[in-house]
């Protein structure tokens, strides 16, 4: 199936590893251009090494999207973009109790104010020309909070509002604005978090496999199916599709 996106620009933020590089790989499969953004030069350049194969331009940016003064570098740089996907965030597990506002605001400056400037940034440009998608990669425990992951499951629902609230207006100005909600996916900040939960439910981070035996499917997300989720919804073939967060978590939100 040619999904139309051929020769489209992408911005991939968080885009050297897990979900971010998967997107980044998706899309150029599809014969995008891709930008990879993240914090470490070496890391993007290892990461932009590996997509030379598909015979597309890949541009690197460094810079810690935490920071006001480098996302607007990064849009300075790049803000051409046909697509830009949201997905750099690194909010860190635990109660309301176990770490300080410090911790908050840092994590909330990244992950949901990254996302909100970003958008407000590339939809301007977007708007001016009459088209362009942004894809928001949020995290299921926005639907489905738990204590234990207070912070992230907070800013994560923060996000989903706000991708209504955008994507139902944006449709008039030509542009979509839409968010997939990754349950546990098999990346190497999952292992961080379920290690954390391991060391306090059971006392030894080395047991958090335990802690996937009850998954849909009997194992976690692929980061490649999030990718392909966010290829297709962004693509012309996918079109009507604005506002919408859409849940990918093997209906464990309702076992």
């Amino acid at each position: 199936m040619d999904l139309g996106l051929k020769g489209r620009r992408v911005v991939v933020t968080g885009g050297s590893a897990g979900i971010g590089l998967a997107c980044a790989r998706a899309y150029a499969q599809e014969g995008c251009d891709v930008v990879l953004a993240s914090r470490d030069r070496a890391k993007l350049d290892a990461a932009a090494a590996t997509l030379a194969p598909h015979g597309v331009r890949v541009d690197v940016f460094a810079g810690d999207l935490g920071v006001a003064a480098d996302r607007e570098r990064l849009a300075a740089a790049h803000g051409e973009a046909d697509i830009l996907v949201n997905n750099a965030g690194a909010i860190p597990g635990g109660g309301l109790l176990d770490f300080d506002m410090g911790a908050w605001e840092a994590a909330w400056a990244l992950k949901v104010m990254g996302y909100i400037h970003l958008t407000q940034l590339y939809l301007g440009a977007m708007k001016a020309r009459g088209a362009g998608t942004i894809v928001n990669v949020i995290g299921a425990a926005g639907r489905s909070p738990r204590y234990d992951y207070v912070c992230g499951g907070t800013g994560n629902a923060a996000l989903m509002a706000f991708t209504g609230a955008v994507g139902g207006r944006s449709p008039a100005w030509g542009v979509r604005v839409f968010a997939i909600n990754p349950a546990m996916t098999r990346t190497d900040r999952a292992v961080t978090l379920s290690k954390a939960r391991a060391k306090e439910r059971f006392g030894d981070e080395s047991r958090w496999e335990e802690l996937l035996s009850g998954l849909p499917f009997g194992r976690a997300i692929e980061p490649a199916e999030i990718a392909n989720a966010a290829v297709f919804l962004s693509s012309p073939a996918c079109g009507y599709v604005s506002g919408a967060t859409l849940d990918v978590d093997g209906g464990g939100a309702f076992a």
